[in-house]
């Protein structure tokens, strides 16, 4: 079979080196792709949510299937754009259609999804240019700290979290007024829920599911969770605080209820669905609803499978995921990613990398990485994910650490404390 993964970063490169392993996959070929994947894969040089370069890479390589990596494609319909196009319709390609995708597209949606569900998650109300004035008055009838969330994508960058009322007056304003572009002129204003983070990932046909293993990912860029958000600066598989009573309750409460509704709102959707929950008391709730793996969450998931992934994905594609044998590795997976200097702000791009050849016992995941002049060089502000495997995860954390003391680029920066608060 010769399967093509769409995207370029740590998340792709890590489907990547699991469908690399499948004896069933023939030719395997990534676009972008890095310089990760140019060492297991061929890259193709197109952008993700050009279509019709998609369709023509396709037909050109006779590829059977594609895996869509990130929300950009997913949100502008690709699944349907395969489903209308002759030549592209027996295609397996795994992702939700455009309609399934708008989980994540709009928040707003994705909270009319819940409430008519019944899926617990935070009180809210949605607001426009228009009721600016009636979003500051629902501001007023919450307690601080306030959350505001731009309705569409706005690159992870969005959400707000304010502890000032006034404060919190002012940023709705200015998200209405244009802040996030088109993505805040709907703004999604929640009552902010106290508790603990983590996030469920599930494989589902549109009929059946497997329940993937849960993980905890950091997005501050400091040490203890300080500092501006960033993608993800480390995260940890599975979640230690996630026992048997939470998982059934996710499972129940969660889970079944939202892949029942996909049914029940006729979505076709045979792909990733990314549950960002919290933990409050002994409860969990829906923060948000991805529509496809996270990043680098997907580097201590996907290491954790041992079932050969193009049988996975194509038991989902046909719609039998209730049939596979699906096997994990017991073993805990952390990672740690290596950062340019300076992101999540401005950061500088080029620095010659060294030291990957001298990882051993780790796995590197290129994240933001090119070839330049026979130098793999950093292309991105989230650069590199070192991700290890044992039986106790804080085992798992040091030998990322042991392995990071290889590798080498300028200004390159990392948290030392992934895991820090389990």
């Amino acid at each position: 079979m010769n399967v093509l993964v769409l995207g370029s970063g740590g998340r792709e490169h890590t489907f990547a080196y699991q469908l690399a392993k499948s004896s069933r996959c023939k030719n395997l070929f990534v676009a972008p792709g890095n310089a990760g994947t140019a060492a297991i894969a061929t890259n193709i040089s197109l952008s993700v949510t050009d279509f019709a370069a998609i369709e023509q890479c396709v037909l050109h390589n006779a590829i059977d299937m594609v895996v869509v990596g990130p929300e950009d494609p997913l949100v502008q319909g690709i699944v349907d754009y395969f489903a209308a196009t002759p030549g592209l319709q027996k295609v397996q390609i795994i992702g939700p259609s455009q309609k399934g995708a708008l989980l994540e597209g709009s928040k707003q949606r994705a909270k009319e999804f819940m409430m008519a569900h019944n899926i617990p998650t935070a009180g809210y109300a949605s607001f426009t240019p228009e009721t600016l004035g009636a979003g500051k008055q629902f501001l007023e009838t919450l307690k601080a700290p306030y959350v505001l969330k731009a309705d569409g994508l706005a690159a992870g960058k969005g959400v707000l979290i304010i502890q000032d009322l006034n404060e919190a007056k002012d940023a709705l304003a200015d998200m209405l007024g244009g802040k996030f572009g088109a993505a805040s002129n709907t703004v999604v204003i929640e009552e902010f829920l106290d508790g603990i983070e983590l996030s469920v990932f599930v494989l589902t046909d549109g009929k059946n599911y497997k329940v993937l293993p849960t993980a905890k990912d950091y997005k501050r860029i400091g040490e203890g969770d300080t500092g501006l958000n960033t993608g993800g600066m480390g995260a940890i598989s599975p979640v230690p605080f996630a026992d048997d009573a939470l998982m059934q309750k996710i499972e129940q409460r969660i889970v079944i209820p939202t892949v029942e509704g996909l049914q029940k709102e006729n979505i076709d959707y045979k792909g990733f669905v990314f549950i960002g929950l919290i933990k409050v008391g002994d409860d969990p709730f829906v923060i948000e609803y991805n529509v496809r793996m996270g990043d680098p969450e997907t580097e201590v998931v996907l290491p954790r499978i041992k079932t050969d992934l193009v049988a996975v994905f194509e038991a989902t594609f046909k719609q039998n995921l209730n049939a596979l044998d699906f096997e994990l590795d017991t073993r805990a997976a952390a990672t740690v990613m290596l950062v340019s200097g300076g992101y999540p702000e401005a950061y500088e791009k080029g620095e010659v990398i060294s030291g990957i050849e001298d990882v051993s016992g780790s796995i590197v995941f290129h994240a933001g990485t090119a070839m330049k002049d026979g130098d793999v060089v950093t292309s991105g502000g989230r650069v590199i994910a070192v991700t290890s495997m044992d039986e106790d995860y804080k085992e798992a954390i040091k030998k990322s650490y042991q392995n990071i003391e290889k590798l080498s680029f300028n200004r390159m920066n990392f948290r030392t404390d992934i895991g820090f608060d389990l």
